[in-house]
């Protein structure tokens, strides 16, 4: 997750959602990675409308067993390292993950 528009928040958690709906099935796992103006949307506390059903859809998808990660470095500089550990996102340097996909040769849909 990168775009902060409404149609991407919540259609990328959302899609997110529906492939863990048939991971196992299908043999796959999904993850979720938010960064930049995504990320700086996951740290606001009073969020209405699309930034509220993409937080909400970020929380259940780690209830689910996802894993979502964010970077730690933004966490850091934004002051949301506390909340978003609290939450069960995973911080990670965004550079290295990129590189971690690569080599996994994962298939990475982007919003």
């Amino acid at each position: 997750m990168f775009h902060e528009d409404e149609d991407s928040l919540t259609t990328g958690t959302r899609v997110a959602q529906r492939i863990r709906e048939v991971s196992a099935e299908r043999g796959c796992e999904v993850e979720v990675f938010c960064f930049g103006p995504a990320q700086r949307r996951l740290g606001d506390p009073d969020a209405t409308g699309a930034g509220a059903v993409y937080n909400r859809q970020v929380d259940e998808l780690i209830a689910d067993g996802v894993p979502v990660g964010a970077c730690v470095n933004a966490a850091r500089a934004d002051g949301t390292e506390a909340e978003l550990l609290r939450r069960g996102l995973r911080l990670e340097v965004a550079r290295d993950e990129f590189v971690r996909f690569a080599l996994e040769g994962a298939t990475v849909v982007t919003f």
